[in-house]
């Protein structure tokens, strides 16, 4: 996939599947893969040893449990929001009622990180499919 010309709609790039924690590719920048995913549960415990990974939250809640050095936290995302989970930190993504949410990620970074917990079946480890 190279980066399009043309406009891309977030609602009808969404609504072309439905797989669950299963990232689509909408477009590249320079070196980094734009994604979006539909998501409800629990994703893995993570972590990329060497990027930051961005996150849009486009509808829905997203809940982002952080291991840090001071502790455990979660950080809750409303709609509209964005955060930035610093690499090499431990995360695992939530949504307990569902939500879609935009990434950006270099090109190759795998969903499950470099390092992670054991990975439940509705967890897709991919570095993105290419939207349809």
């Amino acid at each position: 996939m190279t980066t399009t010309t043309a406009p891309i709609a977030l609602a009808t790039a969404l609504a072309s599947f439905d797989a669950l924690w299963s990232p689509r590719i909408v477009n590249r920048v320079n070196d980094y893969d734009v994604r979006i995913a539909k998501v409800q549960g629990e994703h893995v415990w993570h972590a990329h040893d060497d990027t930051d990974e961005f996150f849009l939250v486009l509808d829905g809640e997203l809940h982002i449990s952080l291991r840090e050095p001071a502790g455990e936290r979660t950080v809750v995302l409303p709609k509209g929001s964005v955060f930035t989970v610093p690499r090499g930190t431990e995360h695992r993504p939530a949504a307990p009622s569902g939500a879609a949410i935009l990434m950006f990620e270099p090109t190759g970074t795998p969903t499950t990180g470099d390092r992670h917990d054991e990975i439940p079946s509705h967890v897709d480890s991919t570095t993105g499919h290419l939207l349809d």
